[in-house]
């Protein structure tokens, strides 16, 4: 049994949404985690995901480990044997074209991946809300206290506008607009940047929670010009919402970089995107402008660019 996830790109309020603020996130279907589960001759459960050089028995994986804690928590759930269909044994084969630690959201779209493959596997019938809610236990593994956009948009595979602790919301995007994605080639771990910017809060409250208020309305501002199609006015969010993200200390210079050769190259804006000190950044950009765009951010350091619409 085979299912696949997309990737996904925070549009605006990364870091605020720890906070309660609202976030826009948007699937990326360019980009895929794919998982597969086939009875094996092996006993017990083997996995295989080249991508993180994991080749092992589901048993030998420590009790943090994401992957493994996904199989587990579905195994227990559900109370489920490793033992499948007359061969004794399972093997799992995960592969991604996301890049990891990016901010695309490759741990939480492997998850979903891997919980769709199993539970097509053992004929089980599960809604969105519980494979979310089994995801977003596993990101805690990935990210230690995720605002659970990542698995909500990547989950339901549409615009999500998501405030922590209230009911999901999707959206419609009122008229297509073009994304041009950035990667530094700079790996950049969440859960770091999200401890980080928690120490600030802790230190300077007041400072601090001014600046989530301000990005929470550059979301709610954003989502409206989308619902509204006039995707147009994003660009100038888009710089916005950068600028607090430096005054959060989650840019850095490779970002910094890309994110002004977008703009000089024509972008009508452009951010970082994700947890931030690498990974990827975003830009607004016209449609026959976004080559131009993206063949910039190549001149200037990205290791890949990906064009994606978003309608």
């Amino acid at each position: 049994m085979k299912s696949s996830a997309p990737g996904k790109i925070i549009l605006f309020g990364e870091h605020a949404v720890v906070y309660h603020r609202p976030a826009l996130a948007v699937p990326v279907n360019q980009v895929q985690a794919e998982a597969e589960v086939l009875d094996s001759d092996s006993a017990g459960v083997w996995i295989h995901a080249p991508i993180i050089n994991l080749h092992a028995e589901l048993s030998t994986l420590p009790p943090n480990h994401a992957i493994g804690s996904v199989i587990r928590q579905l195994f227990s759930t559900f109370q489920l044997s490793s033992r499948a269909g007359e061969k004794g044994g399972i093997a799992i084969n995960i592969s991604s074209t996301i890049p990891i630690a990016s901010g695309l959201g490759s741990g939480a779209a492997v998850s979903v991946a891997l919980i769709r493959a199993l539970a097509a596997f053992f004929s089980l019938s599960l809604t969105n809300n519980q494979i979310n809610e089994m995801v977003y236990e596993a990101e805690k593994i990935h990210h230690g206290t995720p605002s659970g956009i990542d698995n909500t948009v990547i989950t339901f595979n549409q615009p999500v506008y998501f405030i922590k602790g209230q009911p999901i919301e999707t959206f419609a995007v009122g008229k297509p607009f073009t994304i041009v994605i950035g990667d530094t080639g700079v790996p950049a771990p969440t859960k770091e940047s999200v401890s980080d910017v928690r120490k600030l809060w802790l230190r300077d409250n007041n400072k601090y929670e001014n600046i989530f208020d301000e990005i929470g309305q550059i979301s709610l501002i954003a989502r409206r010009s989308i619902q509204s199609g006039k995707p147009e006015l994003l660009g100038e969010l888009m710089n916005e919402n950068h600028a607090l993200l430096q005054q959060l200390t989650v840019s850095s210079p490779e970002l910094d970089t890309l994110v002004f050769a977008a703009r000089e190259a024509g972008a009508l804006g452009a951010k970082l995107s994700g947890g931030g000190r690498g990974g990827n950044m975003i830009a607004l950009a016209k449609q026959a402008e976004a080559k131009q765009v993206a063949e910039s951010l190549i001149k200037a350091g990205a290791k890949n660019t990906i064009i994606t619409e978003i309608k």
